[in-house]
């Protein structure tokens, strides 16, 4: 089923068979979608379309929501309905929304309409969009939120033909055409929107489900074999304990793997249960994946990113821009039709490619080996160490459940290395860890100090918040 770009969304709605989203009855989810379209648009004193923050914990009404807000091409501004006040108010600042979809924390404004099981549109003039994108229009595009584990929350600036360009490269990549999806990530973010795209654009079915049911054991109704399904490493870590779900996971006609590194013994407990692991690469800026690494390439024991997706070029460059040939190590680099506009309310304007943080290379056969991020490196006594290196060795002894890596500042050194860890368990001591790793890392990437904590300060991706991890460490020295 090719993407139309400028189909109608209600009409894609209502085109869609009964049993395409499993678990709810999709003609009752066009009838939310029209009834939800008709009250944003009819409003009589709207001159232009309302800014929507959606912050729906519900998934189905999410997906309304999200559906018959793209129908009226409203600005869309995807919200974590776990916010807390501090961050929604950073939120209120920077969009000042128009309406709110769904719940938030703050004390009620009454100039903001909100929809708490039923959409409440007051009769006033709405804000005229001081943001003003380069799509036909000026309103049609769809904010997705990134940036939150470092404190400040920021919004990728995307349109629906970002998104499906995104969708169209994952359908050529994996040769599909209507691509079935399990969800068990959240919707407001681009792990769990995309699944919904991908399924929603090309007629394919979706399920949304909860990851802590399926940790217990209780599986969604589907059949495995015709669906894709998208984790997190800690996610795969935690399914891969209970071999009955591990074998379950094996029946999937892909696992896509994302979000954060990937550990080597991970990924290979994953290899001997046969699942069909498919690594990947992408963010928010680029609309999920840009390169991923076929199930059949997995199970082969490749562990790198796999191949780049057709809509998109990624190059490797040096500190000056110049590309560099393979197996070197320099920043990467992309071009993408599904690349965001810019940062919530600005564009970024004519540039030749999207510089990211990230470090890594091309191998001989054109598969993206990532490295880690250049500002995660770590330079003591001149050295550089990469934290990823580190942490793959530690959990290599099977000593801790879990670690991450930092530098601290040193007056000597410039940073020491510094290892923030759980334990695998309470007899696990220092000295333990320290001789486990001598021989298998040069001195100066062993770390100096060894922090214990209970529990890693990650967040629903699997991503470790690293300013957290400083003020941690920090205070215990």
């Amino acid at each position: 089923m090719a993407i139309n770009l400028t189909v109608n969304i209600l009409d894609l709605v209502a085109s869609l068979p009964d049993n395409w989203l499993i678990g709810c009855d999709s003609r009752e989810f066009a009838r939310i979608v029209d009834r939800l379209f008709q009250e944003i648009t009819q409003n009589p004193a709207q001159k232009t379309p309302p800014k929507i923050c959606l912050a729906e914990p519900e998934p189905v009404q999410f997906l309304a929501s999200f559906t018959a807000a793209r129908a009226a091409k409203c600005p869309i501004f995807l919200c974590n309905p776990n916010w807390v006040k501090q961050e929604w108010q950073q939120v209120f600042d920077l969009v000042k929304p128009d309406i709110i979809l769904g719940q938030y924390p703050l004390p009620k404004n009454p100039h903001i309409p909100v929809r708490e099981g039923g959409l409440r549109l007051y009769s006033r003039e709405f804000h005229s969009p001081e943001f003003h994108s380069p799509t036909k229009n000026g309103f049609d595009t769809i904010m997705i939120p990134t940036g939150g584990s470092s404190g400040k929350i920021r919004f990728a600036i995307h349109t629906w033909e970002t998104l499906t360009a995104s969708v169209q490269g994952f359908q050529q990549y994996f040769q599909v055409d209507k691509i079935n999806s399990f969800c068990v990530l959240p919707l407001y973010h681009v792990s769990g929107l995309m699944q919904f795209m991908r399924s929603f654009t090309t007629g394919g079915k979706l399920a949304i489900g909860s990851f802590k049911a399926l940790e217990i054991g209780e599986k969604c109704d589907i059949e495995p074999e015709e669906f894709f399904i998208s984790l997190v490493p800690t996610q795969l870590q935690r399914l891969l304990q209970n071999p009955d779900t591990a074998n379950w996971l094996g029946r999937f006609r892909a696992v896509l793997l994302g979000g954060a590194p990937a550990w080597p013994e991970l990924l290979e407990t994953a290899r001997n249960y046969q699942i069909k692991l498919a690594p990947s690469y992408g963010m928010t800026e680029t609309a999920s994946q840009i390169a991923t690494l076929k199930p059949e390439d997995f199970l082969a024991g490749n562990n790198t990113s796999g191949q780049t997706l057709p809509h998109a070029t990624i190059t490797i460059r040096s500190a000056n821009g110049d590309i560099l040939c393979e197996n070197q190590i320099g920043n990467i680099a992309v071009n993408a039709k599904s690349l965001a506009l810019g940062y919530y309310p600005e564009n970024f304007g004519a540039r030749q490619y999207f510089q990211l943080d990230d470090l890594g290379f091309f191998d001989k056969n054109n598969y993206l080996n990532i490295v880690g991020r250049s500002s995660d490196k770590i330079i003591t006594g001149g050295e550089n160490v990469f934290p990823a290196e580190v942490e793959a060795v530690v959990r290599a002894t099977n000593l801790v459940a879990d670690i991450a890596v930092i530098g601290l500042p040193d007056k000597d050194w410039g940073q020491v290395v510094t290892a923030i860890y759980v334990p695998a368990n309470s007899e696990v001591t220092v000295k333990n860890l320290q001789a486990a790793i001598e021989d298998k890392l040069s001195k100066f990437k062993r770390p100096k100090y060894w922090v214990i904590v209970a529990k890693l300060p990650r967040n629903s991706q699997g991503k470790v918040n690293r300013e957290q991890l400083q003020k941690i460490a920090i205070e215990y020295q």
